[in-house]
């Protein structure tokens, strides 16, 4: 059975983004060469889901091929149906079955990269694997919540900590089951 892994970024805080989802702050820990593992986690993935507002956000601010480069499959979350471009489904269907399906399939591990809809619904089912998460040094103070409340208790291991540079923390958990 593939895993289900979340990579993503917040605020000391825990925000993933500013209001009016502006993920600006994320730029305070850019660097030349600097990819904090990103490279590698993808190495080990051939399928992705997104929430159609972070997909949008990133199309516009890097590229479509950030997600669809061709060797993955993009599953966008959305409530509206628009056609399939490329690898990318835009799917209006029910996460949770979309989930079960593929982590049944044979293929390499499957990506979550937000939303906090789409994340906080995932853990609702208990359907993520891996948090593989970069904490940004600052505190933002209001934005969209990398975590809701209301959602059932998760036991996790802790894998890796680390620390770089920027001062950005990337912390590793697997769900404890």
């Amino acid at each position: 059975m593939r895993n289900l892994s979340l990579f993503i970024a917040m605020s000391l805080d825990g925000y993933i983004a500013k209001p009016n989802d502006d993920l600006s702050f994320l730029k305070i820990v850019e660097k030349e060469g600097e990819n904090y593992g990103y490279a590698d986690f993808t190495a080990g993935i051939d399928t992705i889901i997104i929430g159609r507002k972070t997909y949008d956000y990133v199309v516009r601010e890097i590229s479509s091929s950030h997600y669809d480069n061709g060797q993955r499959d993009v599953y966008v979350i959305t409530r509206t149906a628009r056609p399939k471009e490329g690898r990318t489904t835009f799917y209006t269907g029910d996460i949770t079955e979309l989930v079960n399906r593929l982590k049944s399939m044979e293929g390499k591990n499957i990506y979550c990269d937000g939303g906090a809809e789409i994340i906080n619904e995932l853990l609702k089912h208990d359907l993520i694997d891996e948090f593989i998460i970069s904490v940004i040094p600052v505190l933002l103070g209001s934005g969209t919540k990398l975590f809701k409340d209301g959602r059932p208790e998760h036991a996790l291991e802790c894998i890796t900590a680390k620390t770089f540079e920027t001062g950005l923390i990337q912390l590793q958990y697997k769900r404890k089951r």
